[in-house]
């Protein structure tokens, strides 16, 4: 057999492979390595009979001065002094085969058999194989299973390289052409699999296929469904493009198809048409809704352009980007903008309304900068915009009634001391009555503590050595408008703006032992730029105020000292011989007395006469021209107050069910319960506070949380129900009267007492609901965005014990009840009482159902409700959501492949709310 020189074109060939995707271009091209690596020597280091099985075999060739360097570095020639450092070889890796039966080259037909377990090595490649033919004559490599005793086909051509691998039926392979034919192979393209009955390679980057299956399924030997390509052709990595194609359900045909395809296939983002979702509406007609385009714009940053279109002219827009480095920053940022028309042109209840929202989220990694830090949580818009929007999306957060944002950025310059400046602008909207509040900005500094008196080294004793001071500085500006008025020139008008400077003194010191003990004094300076100025009008009778701008400012101080201790009880229950369950209860008691003083500060109060409608009553009404100061005003009244409170906490320490435990275990029964008044000393009158009291646990494992509060009021109400310096025991009643209390408790159930995680869907949806500024807990129900891809569930809950039923139902359920009293005028009323919940029982591996609703106990109705029905189908979702009633009535139907690639591959048809502006 000739020698046959190894041609450089195969290594660039190679290379370029190794630069795609695509297991078929590996497997073959490295078919042609095997026979340049095989056909390399004038001979084989072999005898032609047969070799025992088992034998491990390796390729020799015979080494002369050109090939010695090549192959083996031991064998010299004369060239090995030569100053021309020679090219690097071909063979970089030893080539090693072997089978089982046996190893056979037969040089008469120029053939190379191995038969069962073939395989070979080089390097990371190997291919294995029940039986592989190399034939030199023709240049072909043959691979290809066995049939074993039982007449089942065997041993499939297995071909790895790294991580990559291809599992073919067959190969044909010709080495010199380079073209071959591979036989039901199954290939990885992107997110689905090509499931081909014979693909042909034609070149190193074309493939063409004949009866192929494209699907993203999990099970490739029976898939749910696929899209059958009769003829098509595969540029690996890039595309595949097909003629006539249509989709398969269980191998059942069906007549959705298209004359030609195009299926895109990269790992990178790409660019793209999002298709529409249709349905009705009753008083807009039919729609396209959530249609657009997808801008991959870099690995960076991408944009999202969505549309919404109504028969009766209405419109929506949705523009949302994602932008995103690592370890730097990562945000989005949203706008929503809608035209909602009622009724048609010329009819009395014809209305047109204008919508829109904007949302924007950013946060910086914590490794990025640590001394300085941007973030942004923005959502703000129309006040009626959840509540008037017709797109689904915006379900779940119908019900909020506030809008809030935050945009701050901070700086911290270390030192001794340290200092701390921040700007941020806030954003707050009542929904209801449509008013905002902002401050833009707000400037916060600050110095660090600093403590004069305290030694170099060592801690600080004593009260000279612990006393500290710092600087605060806050400015604001300040602006309340309306809806109406949203950023128009109006709304500027009236802004507030003022510096509020602080500088706080205090100390800490033991007191005999067991106390500690606090004191401080603070100075407190604001500048504002506008004042007022009071008169009476006699002619008119009422009082002028007018607005004087100009820089002003007013100085306060005050004084406060507090002693507080803490006090440990224990109950022991354990006797000898006995082990009750439980065996001790803690109460610890944090009881604190504080006092302050607050001068009155008469100076900076003026006085204004009104004179009486006949000229002969005169009165001097006081005021401050600080009255408007965003900071509050000086107080005229002198205070000298007391303060008491008292905080509990109760443990308990139960034997633990688990027989090995070697300690009790710690139970919570309070995590608080408070209580706190005052005692005003230079009041002439309603001298004691109410008494306050709040308190909240956990139990059953942290599941229900409880928390409650009321108000005691010591006084007594006079016939008209106000406030008297009477006690109310004194005045025939009891010690205190309760004037308002409240009790909230939410409790999450389920029946994985470890938690189970929430779905990618979960995730997707509570984010939606959580950024326009609505619950976690989905007691409002779920947002129905379907224009994003649909992941896949995890199958770990999957009950493997049995494919006939399921003695285990995985369910969660979330309760979350309120109420609310109220006295404080004997009004002695249920001002609020309601019970929300929401759960979803998993009936099966594939059924699952959900519902979100609840119940107001005072108006003896149910609160808006959702159901939703969702059935998994493998590579399929489909989903049901219902509202049976209230305002939002309405339905949506989906059923769509999960896989982002073919996400525009669903039916979607829905009854939309009919709401009125």
């Amino acid at each position: 057999m000739a020698f046959q020189k190894p041609s450089h074109t195969f290594t660039k060939i190679h290379l370029k492979a190794l630069q795609t995707n695509n297991f078929n271009i590996l497997f073959a091209l490295s078919f042609t390595m095997f026979i340049n690596m095989l056909s390399f020597g004038q001979d084989i280091k072999k005898k032609t009979d047969s070799i025992k099985p088992s034998v491990e075999n390796r390729v020799t060739i015979k080494t002369d001065s050109v090939l010695a360097p090549i192959i083996d570095e031991k064998v010299q020639d004369s060239t090995k002094t030569d100053s021309i450092k020679p090219k690097k070889g071909l063979l970089e890796n030893k080539v090693v085969y072997s089978a089982v039966d046996y190893t056979t080259f037969n040089q008469i037909k120029h053939k190379l058999y191995l038969y069962n377990q073939a395989k070979i090595d080089y390097g990371d490649m190997n291919i294995s194989a029940g039986s592989i033919i190399v034939d030199y004559t023709t240049n072909t490599v043959r691979a290809r299973g066995i049939i074993d005793t039982t007449g089942e086909y065997t041993q499939k051509p297995v071909f790895t390289q790294g991580s990559s691998v291809v599992e073919p039926d067959s190969i044909v392979f010709n080495s010199k052409s380079k073209k071959a034919l591979i036989y039901n192979s199954k290939t990885e393209q992107g997110e689905g699999t090509v499931i081909a009955s014979i693909t042909k390679k034609e070149n190193d980057s074309v493939y063409f296929l004949k009866n192929a299956k494209y699907t993203t399924a999990e099970n490739l030997e029976d898939p749910d469904y696929y899209i059958k390509l009769r003829k098509a052709k595969i540029v690996p990595g890039k595309k595949i493009v097909t003629g006539l194609a249509n989709l398969f359900i269980y191998d059942v045909p069906t007549p959705i198809g298209l004359p030609f395809a195009f299926f895109p296939q990269t790992e990178t983002h790409t660019s793209g048409v999002i298709l529409p979702s249709f349905g009705e509406q009753n008083d807009r007609g039919f729609f396209l809704q959530n249609g657009g385009y997808y801008f991959a714009i870099n690995d960076h940053v991408d944009l999202t352009v969505l549309g919404d279109y109504y028969t009766n002219g209405s419109y929506g827009l949705r523009v949302e980007n994602t932008y995103a480095k690592r370890y730097k920053y990562r945000g989005n940022v949203a706008f929503r903008y809608e035209s909602l028309i009622t009724s048609e042109l010329g009819f009395s209840d014809y209305a047109k309304n204008t919508l829109y929202n904007l949302r924007w989220s950013h946060s910086q990694d914590a490794k990025a900068n640590p001394n300085s830090r941007f973030s942004a949580s923005v959502n703000l818009g129309s006040s009626n915009y959840y509540s008037g929007s017709l797109n689904q999306v915006n379900i779940a957060n119908r019900f909020n009634n506030t809008l809030s944002s935050s945009v701050s950025y901070s700086k911290t310059f270390q030192g001794e001391p340290q200092v701390n400046v921040s700007l941020t602008a806030t954003h707050s909207q009542n929904t209801q009555t449509e008013t905002i509040n902002m401050t833009l900005p707000t400037l916060q500094g600050s110095i660090g503590r600093m403590y004069p008196f305290a030694p170099k080294t060592g801690s600080k004793k004593g009260i000279i050595q612990n006393i500290n001071l710092q600087y605060n500085l806050r400015g604001e500006n300040r602006i309340e408008t309306t809806d109406s008025l949203f950023f128009k020139k109006e709304m500027f008008d009236d802004a507030q703006a003022g510096f509020q400077h602080s500088i706080p003194l205090t100390t800490n010191f033991k007191l005999f032992k067991y106390f500690s003990m606090s004191t401080s004094a603070n100075f407190n300076e604001v500048w504002t730029f506008k004042t007022i100025d009071k008169s009476f009008d006699t002619t008119t009778r009422e009082t002028v105020t007018e607005t004087v701008n100009g820089f002003d400012s007013f100085r306060t101080y005050n004084f406060s000292t507090s002693l507080g201790t803490t006090i440990y009880g224990m109950f022991d229950f354990e006797k000898e011989g006995k082990d009750p369950k439980i065996q001790k209860i803690r109460h610890v008691m944090r009881p604190a007395i504080s006092y302050n003083i607050n001068p009155a500060f008469d100076k900076y109060y003026d006085t204004y006469e009104v004179v009486s409608a006949d000229g002969e009553t005169k009165e001097d009404v006081s005021f401050t021209r600080f009255e408007e100061s965003i900071f509050g005003t000086p107080g005229q009244t002198f205070s000298s107050s007391m303060g008491i409170s008292l905080s509990n906490n109760i443990e308990a320490k139960v034997r633990d069910k688990d027989s090995t435990a070697t300690e009790p275990k710690k139970v919570v029964l309070l995590n608080n319960l408070n209580f706190s008044t005052s005692y005003n000393f230079a009041g002439d009158s309603l001298q004691w506070s109410p008494i306050r009291m709040s308190g909240g646990t956990q139990l059953f494992d942290n599941q229900l949380s409880l928390n409650f509060g009321a108000t005691l009021d010591p006084y007594a109400l006079d016939n008209n129900n106000n406030r008297i310096d009477t006690f109310n025991v004194d005045n025939g009643g009891s010690l205190f009267r309760l004037t308002s209390a409240n009790m909230t408790a939410s409790w999450s159930l389920s029946s994985d007492k470890k938690g189970k995680k929430d779905s990618k869907d979960d995730d997707r949806n509570r984010d939606e609901n959580l950024q326009g500024g609505g619950r976690d807990d989905d007691m409002f129900g779920v947002s129905q965005d379907f224009s994003k891809p649909i992941a896949k569930k995890d199958d770990e809950d999957k009950d493997t014990k049995s494919a006939l039923y399921r003695y285990k139902i995985p369910w969660s359920l979330r309760l979350a009840y309120a109420v609310n009293y109220s006295n404080s005028t004997r009004q002695n009323e249920i001002s609020s009482h309601s019970l929300m919940f929401s759960g979803d029982i998993q009936l099966s591996d594939k059924w699952s159902i959900g519902a979100s609703s609840g119940y107001d106990v005072k108006n003896n109705g149910f609160t808006s409700t959702q159901l939703r029905f969702e059935r998994d189908l493998e590579s399929w979702r489909m989903n049901l959501s219902w509202v049976p009633f209230g305002t939002y009535t309405s339905w949506n139907f989906f059923i769509g492949i999960k896989s982002s690639l073919l996400q525009d591959l669903k039916y979607e048809k829905r009854k939309s709310a009919d709401i009125q502006l």
